[in-house]
């Protein structure tokens, strides 16, 4: 299969392997900033196959993992009150303060898993005398889908439909992170998904501003140890600059259409991320001209806050600080069974890949 068994063989990614070795001469931390990276680093044992020098910390690249607990809340709310809630199917098991979306339907809640936000669309214009809300999670990935649902929803002129969109944006958090004074990050991998939507454009000034490599990855095992080799060159080398690993994929203005669609329905501004709190103009929201899709204004939902649960350390796992196994927690009173937060439970969490895929990095 062109682009993908190419990316997965073992002879080719030893090569970079032990390019690698041969290069690091002093100890570098590189993060990897996507959830999906992160499953693919662990899964296929490259944290192992790395040299002692090159440490590679998991970052905030999962969307369900940032959903803030008041999110989860609100759909829930909105799931006990006869709205029929649309979502991903990695939402519903992710926890809320009391409840998840799951426990809300098996009391009753008409909560429907869903492939494509379209499809929630249709369910509303079935329903006609039902509101139909679509939880609307994700990077900027997920964005030009949902964006779309809402222009479908206006052509149709179907009014019973609505988004509670938690969209959250890459770059800034990347600054974020920068910026946090336990921050001991040398470079970054990249999201090649995002880039491939949004282009590189964004990501220039970061690497100016806190003179610091990133290079744009994609989520083979190739693909990854390369993006590695690439940062490591460059810190060797005392380089800081952005580049394209995974070109096949990623263009420098990213994919203009999809572009377009999301800034018609949506405008930056500020937003929470679990364990992480506020960052500045860190999201999407819906735009004035299409508050009536607007789910928290809508059923009057905005103002629900929640408190972090004590016991989980998201908030440092998300931020680079610690490790999933570094939590008191883990796979003891957190499991995939029973998470006390997203990043257990998530497809794209961290917790979840070292729970599923490193059983030398459970035991220690």
């Amino acid at each position: 299969m062109k682009y993908l068994s190419e990316y997965r063989n073992f002879e080719a990614t030893k090569k970079y392997l032990d390019e690698i070795h041969k290069i690091a001469t002093r100890n570098w931390n590189i993060m990897e900033i996507c959830g999906g990276q992160t499953h693919s680093l662990v899964k296929n044992g490259v944290l192992e196959l790395l040299p002692e020098k090159v440490r590679m910390i998991h970052g905030p690249g999962c969307p369900v993992c940032v959903t803030p607990l008041n999110l989860i809340d609100k759909a829930i709310e909105l799931l006990e009150n006869d709205v029929i809630v649309c979502s991903f199917g990695d939402m519903i098991r992710v926890p809320g303060s009391k409840k998840s979306l799951l426990e809300a339907k098996a009391s009753g809640g008409d909560l429907r898993i869903l492939y494509s936000p379209i499809e929630a669309v249709s369910i509303a214009k079935k329903n006609p005398d039902k509101e139909v809300v679509f939880f609307a999670v994700g990077f900027e990935t997920t964005a030009p889908a949902n964006a779309l649902s809402v222009l479908h929803a206006e052509k149709e002129g179907i009014t019973n439909y609505s988004i509670l969109a938690s969209h959250v944006l890459v770059p800034p958090a990347m600054e974020a992170i920068l910026d946090d004074e336990l921050c001991n990050i040398d470079a970054f991998l990249g999201a090649g998904h995002v880039c491939a939507i949004m282009g590189m454009q964004e990501y220039y000034p970061l690497v100016q501003t806190y003179k610091i490599p990133i290079v744009i990855t994609g989520f083979e095992p190739l693909d990854l140890v390369q993006g590695i080799y690439m940062a490591v060159k460059q810190l060797e080398e005392g380089k800081f600059e952005l580049e394209n690993q995974y070109a096949r994929v990623v263009k420098e203005y990213g994919n203009k259409a999809a572009i377009n669609v999301i800034k018609r329905v949506f405008e930056v501004g500020d937003r929470e991320w679990r364990g992480i709190g506020r960052i500045p103009n860190s999201g999407y929201i819906i735009r004035e001209e299409y508050r009536k899709y607007d789910a928290e204004a809508k059923f009057k939902v905005g103002n629900i806050t929640a408190p972090e649960n004590s016991q989980c350390i998201a908030g440092e796992i998300l931020r680079g600080i610690k490790k999933p196994n570094q939590c008191s927690q883990f796979g003891k009173a957190c499991t995939p069974s029973n998470p006390l937060g997203a990043p257990m439970v998530s497809s794209e969490g961290a917790c979840a890949a070292y729970f599923h895929f490193s059983d030398n990095l459970i035991s220690s």
